[in-house]
């Protein structure tokens, strides 16, 4: 048998253009999104783009193309994508995280997951699209957005509330998804509701020697098992079910506990952080009245304040009510690839959208690929990559003209 060469893709255009935009090194903390405005500013020449570019606050720009649709009064589309990355240990790395190697087929970069290829799919399949005088009946927006991984605050959460924003006039967005270990590829039409939650016990501050009462350390610990034994319920709750995943159920980590000064002192406070990550069918009004009862349970003075407490979004319908839906099964069906319909495990920039009253999806047009957001070594098989620009090539025309 003779073996099968492999496809060289360093002189494809595409995949050098994604290469060139994992380069640049847009990772947080404290971005400077200068060089990535350049970048996308010289796609948009090149595509024949209109740009704007619209300061959420000091060094947190969003960058908007446009191309303008044959009927611009009706509501748009919007293709969403954030520019930052999430740090990286780069001595963990063999593949240095910001040159953007391309080996055996497969190319290497922080963010080539989470999200620069999908931003560049997006700029791809509509430069494919023009390139054919392909003209769509509703105007689409491409949006580059800042700081999706310090949870959006400084971005898309204020973007959406600025005249800006709504004057785009969208009505129904495409955001990030996550790759498919399957041969199916998943579709989210929500995301959980995120609460970072603080857990305050004082007590009776005294020589560790003593057994004083009103004791932050039994507080604290009747907090932690309480919350640890739910845990343990929505664990079992997925680990009993094969159709479940992770973003069905309620998740509860214990992320941070603080207290003490030295180790021969009773502390006067303990406190214990949770990340919750409730699912959508959670009752968040009855979750904290629970808390509150855990804590006039635990003894005197047991404080809450939350860090974060998104409120509930409803997710988008993916039934016969969203047209948006229909036409986005529609091109999927035509290009006989599977979908499957989940909840997003974590929180992206979807989220805002949705509370905005926008309908949205998160999709990563990537399957038979593991999964490998924020990771060492971040990868991204070439062909899928480029399978995934002819997949919005598709996708992008049925919303456009729905």
């Amino acid at each position: 048998m003779t073996a099968t060469t492999p496809i060289d893709y360093s002189s494809d255009p595409a995949v050098n253009n994604l290469r060139d935009y994992l380069r640049i090194r847009s990772v947080q903390p404290n971005v400077n999104y200068d060089e990535c405005l350049t970048f996308l500013e010289r796609q948009a020449a090149e595509i024949g783009l209109q740009v704007q570019v619209f300061q959420v606050m000091p060094q947190k720009p969003v960058l908007v193309m446009t191309w303008e649709g044959l009927q611009p009064e009706l509501p748009s589309i919007l293709l969403n994508s954030h520019m930052d990355v999430v740090p990286v240990f780069e001595k963990s790395w063999k593949h240095p995280p910001f040159d953007a190697e391309l080996v055996d087929g497969v190319i290497y970069g922080r963010g080539v997951q989470d999200m620069k290829s999908v931003a560049i799919q997006y700029l791809e399949a509509v430069k494919r699209l023009k390139n054919k005088g392909i003209r769509l009946k509703r105007t689409v927006h491409l949006s580059f957005v800042p700081d999706e991984e310090l949870g959006g605050k400084k971005g898309m959460k204020e973007f959406v509330k600025m005249e800006p924003f709504k004057k785009l006039n969208v009505d129904f967005a495409l955001d990030e998804g996550i790759a498919s270990a399957t041969n199916e590829y998943q579709v989210f039409n929500g995301e959980r509701t995120i609460w970072h939650l603080n857990v305050i016990c004082p007590g009776k501050s005294g020589h560790g020697s003593l057994l004083l009462p009103d004791n932050c350390g039994e507080k604290i610990r009747y907090i932690i098992d309480k919350f640890m034994d739910l845990r343990q319920v929505y664990k079992n709750k997925l680990e009993s079910d094969p159709s479940l995943t992770i973003g069905d159920v309620t998740t509860i980590n214990l992320t941070v506990l603080n207290g003490g000064i030295q180790d021969n002192v009773i502390p006067e406070k303990m406190t214990a952080t949770f990340d919750i990550r409730h699912a959508v069918s959670e009752d968040l009004e009855r979750f904290e009245n629970m808390i509150k009862q855990w804590c006039k349970e635990a003894g005197a003075g047991v404080t809450y304040t939350f860090n974060q407490k998104d409120v509930y979004v409803p997710p988008t319908p993916v039934d016969n009510s969203n047209p948006y839906w229909l036409a986005f099964k529609s091109a999927a069906d035509k290009l006989g690839i599977s979908l499957v319909v989940r909840t997003f495990p974590g929180g992206t920039d979807s989220r805002f959208v949705r509370a905005a009253g926008i309908r949205a999806l998160g999709f990563t047009a990537a399957h038979l690929t593991t999964p490998g957001l924020h990771e060492h070594d971040e990868s991204l098989r070439a062909e899928q990559f480029l399978r995934g620009i002819q997949i919005y090539e598709e996708i992008l025309p049925a919303l456009a003209n729905a």
